[in-house]
Order: structure tokens, then C-alpha cells, then sequence
């Protein structure tokens, strides 16, 4: 009898303590996403990620993701705001990886989880992103071989946030290995977009008579690439870039010029960001701050395997 009553009172206990571990857990009721521009597929992409996870955590869940449009400014002010709103963790793509640790120190001081996506940023819980550096080295190799490592080459560059400056030094330290692949130019901002790529890739058509290949540090930037030379009736140049975009799979089952693309997973890559900053929440901490997803190269050969990020 009395073992009994010592088993039921150990049952109570644990029970009990079962039940005040689950009442402690810290629910997700508002998160906040700032994203460089949601004219962006990329990060619309992210954002749909993003809500699918923390719909999955708490079915009544608020999400407000906004695009700051690569000011700095306005995402300070976006952080301020989901401060001030009272969100429990903020994901944001930042636009500079130094300047934003003020912000999201303060956003850490109000009790908010910050995770980083896509780019790193100083200060911050936790990382989340493709890595880059490999992203570039595979898309510049594809390149290096095509030509036989020997050819003239452009890298259509961008906005200086980390992940570009990642791609760009992957892609040069392949180019770096090959004394005949001669690097004419790397430090032209095509903003990321396709207007851009289009503007910067005309400037070259017209600048150089003849030259091999271009990597863009984005799809978008490579389809205005191609535009371009198809204006000017240029062939015969290799074009490589970094996303595994909608845009670019079509791209690659068409007459362009764009022969591959070192693919991401935003969809993937947000999911991940908010399921590390809910546990960071819990007090469960991921074994390294800083989560690479690895690229894999879509090709002209390969795009029809490719499940890409419409799959979701």
C-alpha cells in the first residue's frame, strides 16, 4: 500500500512538472520580416517560408513581412516598428551586416529573437543562409570548363551586402586558379535586378568587341544580361549566375544565352530561420549560430529534375 502511494506521489510530481515545462514554453504570436524588396520573387519566396513555419507553430500566428528596398534607413525604422508592436521574434535580410547591430541589439533588449536570413548580420541570434562563397565557385567553374580555362570574363556585380560579396569571392577564386581566364571587369552595380543587368551588360557589349562569359550574382541580373545581348545580336558568350529562380528555369529551357545557375532554397532557408529563432525563444540553442544550406548547379542538362521554388 504504501509503495502505491509513494508511485502516485512521484506520478503527481512529474505530472506536474510536465505541466508547468509546457506552460513555460513561450509562444510565437507575432513575428516580424523585413526583406529587401517584395517585388522580388526571391523574397516573396522567403516570406511564404517564413509564415508556412510559424503557421505550423501557432495556427493564429501574425506575420508582417515588408520589403525596405534596400534602405538602410527604412529597416531600421521596420525594426523600430515591430519593437514597438510587441513582435516576439524579427527575421530580416540585411542591408548592411555592421550597421544594423544597434537596432537589433535594441530589438534584443525588448525580449525579440532576431535571426538573419539570406545575409549575415552583426549582433544577431542566429544565421540562416545559402552558402555563398560555394554558390559562386560552382557557378564560375561551370564556366572555367566550358571555355577550357582559357576565355575573357565579366562578373556582373551588385549591392556590397554579404551574400554578393560571398558569390563574388567564390567566383574569383576559381577564376584565380586558371592564368589564361583574364577577368576584365567585377566592380559594376547592376542593382540586383533585371533593368540593371541589362544597363551594365550594354555597357559592356559596347566597351568590348568580343568577350566569353559573364556571371551574374543573381538570376535577375543574368536575364537582363541576356536581353542585352540579344539587342545587340551578340552570341556566343556563356552566361552563369546564383538562385534557381522561376525565371531562370525557363531561361534554361529556352534559346538565352544562360546556361546554368547555382540554386538556393528561400522557402527551405526561411523555414529553417524561423524554426532555429522559435527553439533560440524556448531556450534551446542551435549548435552553431551560423546555418549554410548548400547550391547545387541547375544546367541546361539538369533543369528537368530541378524541383525549384514554385515546388512549394
Amino acid at each position: 500500500m504504501l509503495r502505491n502511494v509513494v508511485l502516485a506521489s512521484v506520478a503527481a510530481v512529474l505530472s506536474a512538472g510536465l505541466a508547468a515545462g509546457s506552460a513555460d514554453a513561450k509562444d510565437l504570436k507575432k513575428i516580424g520580416i523585413s526583406l529587401g524588396s517584395m517585388g522580388n520573387p526571391f523574397f516573396v519566396a522567403l516570406a511564404k517560408g517564413a509564415e508556412a513555419k510559424a503557421k505550423e507553430i501557432n495556427p493564429a500566428v501574425e506575420v508582417q513581412a515588408l520589403g525596405y528596398e534596400y534602405d538602410l534607413g527604412k529597416q531600421v525604422t521596420q525594426i523600430d516598428n515591430f519593437i514597438a508592436s510587441g513582435v516576439d521574434m524579427i527575421m530580416l535580410n540585411a542591408a548592411d551586416k555592421h550597421a544594423l547591430a544597434t537596432a537589433v541589439k535594441k530589438a534584443q533588449a525588448a525580449g525579440i529573437v532576431v535571426v538573419a536570413v539570406d545575409v549575415a548580420s552583426d549582433a544577431v541570434d542566429a544565421t540562416v543562409q545559402t552558402d555563398n562563397v560555394q554558390a559562386g565557385t560552382i557557378a564560375c567553374q561551370y564556366i572555367v570548363d566550358k571555355l577550357g580555362g582559357k576565355g575573357d570574363v565579366i562578373i556582373e556585380n551588385a549591392e556590397q551586402v554579404g551574400a554578393v560579396v560571398d558569390r563574388v569571392t567564390g567566383c574569383k577564386a576559381v577564376f584565380a586558379k586558371y592564368p589564361d581566364i583574364k577577368l576584365l571587369s567585377d566592380d559594376q552595380n547592376a542593382k540586383g535586378s533585371r533593368e540593371g543587368g541589362m544597363n551594365i551588360m550594354q555597357g559592356y557589349l559596347t566597351k568590348y568587341a568580343k568577350f566569353d562569359a559573364v556571371f551574374a550574382v543573381n538570376d535577375p541580373i543574368a536575364i537582363g544580361a541576356d536581353l542585352a545581348a540579344k539587342q545587340l545580336n551578340r552570341t556566343g558568350i556563356i552566361i552563369t549566375a546564383v538562385d534557381g529562380a522561376p525565371d531562370i528555369e525557363v531561361a534554361l529551357k529556352s534559346d538565352t544565352l544562360i546556361e546554368a545557375s547555382a540554386s538556393q532554397d528561400p522557402y527551405k532557408m526561411a523555414r529553417t530561420a524561423v524554426e532555429v529563432g522559435y527553439d533560440i525563444m524556448n531556450g534551446k540553442k542551435p549548435a552553431t549560430t551560423e546555418i549554410l544550406m548548400p547550391s547545387t548547379l541547375v544546367t541546361r542538362d539538369n533543369v528537368k529534375d530541378y524541383i525549384g521554388w514554385s515546388a512549394h
